[in-house]
């Protein structure tokens, strides 16, 4: 497939990087007004360009990360070049139903919340889109299972995905690097800590996925009676370990709506 991002930010990069690091066969276009801080991307085989318009025609989608003040601007450069396209929006904020009025019922409308771990074929994308453009969300579900996992979701949960799955990045790295500044206090470099703290949550992660069990499953598995384990974990609750990451992700939901 031909894919065309428009917005060459954090995320517009990642998925580029993802796309043409672990698919097979698709080639992808990415637009920045400026785009000297994207041009190593010509490097992995990506088409850079300042033109939003660029190759626009040939794409077999459009994918916007962009921000949500951009919207209205981008899709007036678009929208007299294209005809019939599938368009993913990655905008915060922006429904379906928003977009498909701006685009005046002329393309099939599908919403996306990826992160940045795109880049290495690990993000959590849900997706939504409404029944009558399902087959041409599927070749959108298709590239973003390469790039990770592509759960389908009612669109009013995307404002919880955005907090969830894309904030929630920041946040599994702000617990590494609380464990990584306790390794070092109990002895390791700030190195080792690091390297063993992150493989720690990667192989933590990957048992969930794969078993499909619930979290207390496995961590009966390393709770011993009396011993270390159960003892940091019943401090850490008594500290509000989950209480305050719940509180922290109702916080954050609260800010998207407002």
């Amino acid at each position: 497939m031909k894919i065309h991002i428009i917005g060459g930010g954090n995320l517009g990069v990642a998925i580029a990087i993802g796309i043409s690091k672990y698919t097979k066969g698709n080639s992808v276009t990415i637009t920045r007004r400026n785009t000297s801080s994207i041009l190593h991307l010509e490097k992995l085989g990506v088409t850079v360009s300042s033109d939003n318009t660029h190759q626009i025609q040939d794409a077999d989608f459009i994918i916007l990360t962009i921000k949500p003040y951009q919207v209205d601007t981008v899709l007036k450069e678009i929208l007299p070049v294209i005809s019939n396209k599938t368009i993913a929006s990655a905008v915060s904020g922006v429904t379906i139903e928003s977009l498909e009025k701006k685009t005046n019922y002329l393309h099939s409308i599908v919403k996306i919340m990826p992160n940045i771990a795109a880049q290495f074929a690990e993000s959590a994308t849900c997706i939504s889109f409404q029944e009558k453009d399902k087959e041409a969300a599927q070749k959108v579900i298709a590239l973003f299972q390469d790039l990770g996992t592509a759960p389908i979701i009612d669109e009013k949960l995307m404002d919880a995905a955005t907090v969830l799955g894309a904030s929630g990045t920041a946040f599994a790295l702000r617990y590494i690097r609380a464990s990584m500044q306790a390794g070092i206090e109990i002895g390791f470099d700030s190195q080792t800590a690091l390297a063993i703290s992150a493989q720690t949550v990667k192989g933590a992660a990957r048992m969930l996925l794969e078993e499909k069990v619930h979290p207390e499953q496995l961590i009966d598995r390393v709770t011993t009676p009396q011993g270390c384990t159960i003892a940091g974990l019943n401090e850490m609750e008594h500290l509000g370990f989950s209480s305050s990451l719940i509180v922290g992700i109702k916080t954050s939901l609260k800010q998207i709506k407002g």
